[in-house]
């Protein structure tokens, strides 16, 4: 949070997304950059500083989270801006390279950087004095790096982007006062980078000290540091981007279609008609029991980022929830697009079990029983569910990589059988219990969740682990 004597800005942070929206006020005018889809926190501090909204800004189509832009300018009647070549259906305003907005006392320039996605625009903000205070770098600048070039911008390849991005960055980045803060729309964890750094926030001349992309010597190299090793994008990206593009029903309407309690026999309906069930429960309470046929992500880790990366668009969801959580998971969901929500099991699972109906649950184990088992179980078969890079860097010798975000693709658990003792675990818990689900919904039940994961079975002295030659970055 930065003041002035009449300047206020707050960094926004979604942590399970990454994402950073702001909020700037100064002499009885605001303005938000990057809202998420739940905007009652803008409209609580245009309250409290007793300011009018007056410009929402867009950096970009966002591909990781459906913007709020359409509901805050219903909201307030505030303008929502974007810069040059951003396509539309609905009403925006599109600014130029260079146009300047007043707010209050301070003033905001556009900053036309094409890279990331072609319509990506900076925004600079000045002082009360004009002096350059802050530069808002959407996904053109993180800390530590770069914008991917490789998401879904035009007819462009990744090559052609990234010294689009090459350009901007020298001319319209670069150029700026070392002092000027640099406020990125993601920090560490966002797929929309590859290596994000641990802050959300730094400044122009740490950022030309430390971030590879910046010290790049030349085009060429930049464009083959920025494009090696991407991994595969989520698959929900070019949905929430098309969302944004195109616009999305209010969140209200959302939430009086999703917020219901269904009954019992209501749910068990639903589920005889194939909806599908999705419980949001911490995982360990999930593998103690559930509702059969049940798909677990867990409020507490990246949820919005598993459930589209998990969920399909175009299917049905009830809920399975923690008591008061109902609101919360809807929202959560609404953040990436899904509006299929169709109510929640009333009573929860508790309700569920005091009513004598079938359960299921993962069996779980600690590490040391993995490693008694391993020499002497002819069936076993370790399955890690972490990405292809963490799984280079270190694994257990012969296991197989099942990465998390492939698990609903066709044919991915067709190799197992029912011979199969399958010990699923990921790095600390969270994704192997979504994983173990996954399995059991595909009628696989002779699993074991390893506690702990990978964290806990590296320390066994029993179980050897293996490195790949080329470790990925």
């Amino acid at each position: 949070m930065r003041k002035s004597k009449t300047m206020f800005i707050k960094q926004l942070y979604t942590n399970c997304l990454s994402e950073a929206a702001y909020f700037i006020a100064s002499a009885g005018e605001a303005a938000v950059i990057d809202p998420v889809r739940d905007i009652d926190v803008y409209l609580d501090l245009a309250k409290e500083h007793n300011v009018t909204i007056k410009y929402i800004f867009e950096t970009h189509f966002h591909a990781d989270f459906v913007s709020g832009h359409l509901d805050l300018a219903a909201a307030t009647r505030a303008s929502i801006v974007y810069g040059p070549n951003a396509e539309t259906e609905f009403p925006v305003y599109l600014a130029a390279d260079g146009e300047r907005f007043k707010i209050g006392g301070l003033t905001l320039e556009v900053l036309h950087t094409p890279g990331h996605t072609l319509e990506s625009s900076c925004y600079l903000l000045y002082d009360e004095s004009g002096k350059p205070h802050s530069v808002f770098t959407g996904d053109t600048l993180f800390v530590g790096d770069v914008g991917r070039p490789d998401l879904f911008s035009g007819n462009l390849g990744k090559e052609e982007l990234a010294g689009l991005l090459f350009d901007s960055l020298n001319t319209k980045i670069k150029s700026l006062p070392d002092d000027v803060i640099v406020y990125p729309a993601h920090g560490p964890g966002s797929a929309c980078g590859k290596n994000l750094g641990p802050d959300t926030y730094s400044t122009i001349g740490d950022e030309k000290r430390s971030n590879y992309a910046l010290l790049a010597a030349d085009k060429d190299t930049f464009i083959q540091q920025v494009t090696t090793d991407l991994a595969a994008p989520p698959s929900y990206f070019p949905v929430n981007a098309k969302i944004n593009k195109e616009g999305y029903d209010a969140l209200k309407a959302v939430m009086e279609k999703s917020l219901r309690p269904l009954s019992i026999a209501t749910f068990k309906e639903k589920m005889a008609a194939e909806v599908l069930i999705l419980d949001t429960r911490m995982a360990n309470e999930f593998a103690e029991g559930f509702v059969p046929g049940s798909i677990n992500i867990g409020l507490e880790g990246r949820f919005a980022e598993w459930a589209g990366s998990l969920l399909p668009f175009d299917q049905e969801i009830i809920l399975v929830t923690a008591p008061g959580k109902e609101e919360e998971t809807i929202v959560r969901l609404a953040r990436v697009g899904f509006d299929n929500v169709s109510g929640y099991l009333e009573g929860g699972y508790e309700a569920w079990i005091a009513a004598g109906e079938q359960r299921d649950l993962i069996i779980t184990v600690e590490a040391d029983e993995l490693a008694m088992d391993l020499p002497h179980d002819e069936n076993l078969v370790v399955v890690d569910v972490r990405k292809p890079a963490e799984f280079a860097d270190g694994h257990v010798k012969g296991a197989i990589n099942l990465n998390l975000s492939e698990m609903t693709d066709p044919g991915t658990m067709a190799d197992f059988d029912d011979l199969h003792n399958l010990y699923v675990h990921c790095q600390g818990g969270y994704r192997s219990i979504i994983a173990c689900s996954l399995l059991k919904r595909e009628g696989i039940h002779n699993l074991r969740n390893v506690a702990g994961g990978f964290a806990k079975i590296k320390e066994e002295k029993g179980i050897e682990i293996v490195q790949e030659k080329n470790v990925l970055n």
